[in-house]
Formats: C-alpha cells, sequence, structure tokens
C-alpha cells in the first residue's frame, strides 16, 4: 500500500500546481523507493523509459525550425492570409480546424497537426487575425480567449479522433489486457467502431462551442472599442 504514496505526491503536485515534470519525477523516484527498489534501480528505470519512449523528445528539432520562421514573419503571414478569406470568422476557422485535426489524428497523422508545429505558429495568429478584421482590436482578455479556443479545437480534435485510429496505443491496451485477462477474442475493429459516436458528439459539441465564439466576440465589441481609443 506504500507504494500507492506516489499516486498521492502527483495529486497533491497538480493541486499546488507545481512544475508537472518535477512532480511526476518525485513521484516516480518515491514509488520506486517505497516497493523496495534501490537508487541504482530507480535510475536504471528512468534510462530504460526513456529509450523506449525517446520519440517524445522530437519536439526539440522542430522547435528551432519554427522559432526561426516566427522571426521571420511566420505568424505575421499567417495574419495576412486569413484577411483574404472574408466569410471565414474566427470561429468558422477554429471549427474547421477541429475537423481536421479529428480526420487526421482517425487516420493515425498525429504528427500532422499540434500545438507546437501548428497552433502557436499558425492556427491562434489566423483565429486572432480573422477576429480582429470582423471586430477590430482585441484586448489582451479577448485574445488570450481566441488563443485558448485554437489550444483546445487541437486537444479536442485530437483526443477524441485517435481512438478511432485501430493502431492507437489506447486501443491495442485495452484489447490486450481484456483478451489476456477474461480470455477473449476482442478486435481492435470494435473498439475503434465504438470510438466513432463519442468522436462525432465531440465535434458537434465542441464545434458549437468554437461558432459561439464570434458571438462572444461581438458582445465584446464595445468593449474592444473602448480599449482601441
Amino acid at each position: 500500500m506504500l507504494v500507492l504514496l506516489g499516486v498521492l505526491v502527483v495529486v497533491v503536485g497538480f493541486a499546488t500546481r507545481r512544475n508537472p515534470l518535477l512532480v511526476v519525477g518525485v513521484a516516480g523516484v518515491a514509488t520506486g523507493l517505497l516497493g523496495g527498489l534501490s537508487p541504482q534501480k530507480v535510475l536504471a528505470a528512468f534510462g530504460t523509459g526513456f529509450a523506449s519512449s525517446r520519440a517524445v523528445t522530437i519536439f526539440a528539432i522542430t522547435l528551432p525550425v519554427i522559432g526561426l520562421l516566427e522571426r521571420y514573419g511566420l505568424q505575421e503571414q499567417a495574419r495576412h492570409l486569413i484577411t483574404r478569406f472574408a466569410g471565414l470568422t474566427a470561429g468558422r476557422f477554429l471549427a474547421l480546424y477541429l475537423l481536421l485535426r479529428q480526420i487526421t489524428a482517425a487516420l493515425g497523422l498525429n504528427g500532422v497537426f499540434g500545438h507546437a508545429q501548428t497552433v502557436r505558429p499558425l492556427a491562434a495568429p489566423m483565429a486572432e487575425g480573422a477576429a480582429e478584421r470582423r471586430h477590430g482590436p482585441l484586448t489582451d482578455k479577448a485574445r488570450e480567449k481566441v488563443r485558448s479556443f485554437a489550444a483546445s479545437a487541437d486537444n479536442v480534435g485530437f483526443f477524441f479522433g485517435e481512438d478511432v485510429f485501430l493502431a492507437v496505443g489506447s486501443i491495442l491496451l485495452i484489447t490486450g489486457f481484456v483478451n489476456t485477462t477474461y480470455h477473449t477474442h476482442l478486435e481492435p475493429l470494435r473498439l475503434a467502431l465504438w470510438a466513432v459516436p463519442t468522436a462525432l458528439c465531440a465535434l458537434a459539441v465542441h464545434g458549437c462551442r468554437l461558432l459561439r465564439l464570434d458571438r462572444t466576440l461581438e458582445h465584446a465589441k464595445p468593449d474592444l472599442a473602448g480599449a482601441a481609443k
């Protein structure tokens, strides 16, 4: 039972808003020590886990490229591009992004979009440009709202879209556990098909929230006008 104190460390750390990497690291060390492992074995377990999932650090390659592009005006060009589409509002653009993110995730193309490579340098600035064209200069609060909705479009699309893909880790984990524990023959396709209605509901619900963003910004127009003065 003492091993479960590692979970308590995670709960307390996240509740007190500590650094997530530090919280998870301390929880892992505490769990290993309470489980009877020596410090050397705990360190070896961290090294083995990092080596087996080192593809997670691939973002370190893309960040310098994105930073260089932003320095030479990537965000400004994205804002300028969105102004050419008069009927594309911030909400409509983000709803379209949500749809594309969910489709690509369902096809297993998880790296096509994402926060680092798409949301920050492209999607968020384009949504801001669409909002500014329609509603005028944005306040800091309105700008942060647009950015948060851009991030949520990526999160929701990816989270509910990836479960439709047959070879995603969660599907394989569930089928492997169920088949081993209950001696059944559950096919990944059956789980993926059950994920389709959930993905469609998520698309409809969050798509409506994104489309309502335009109305929210419209109601905030008096405040935006005052901020512009």
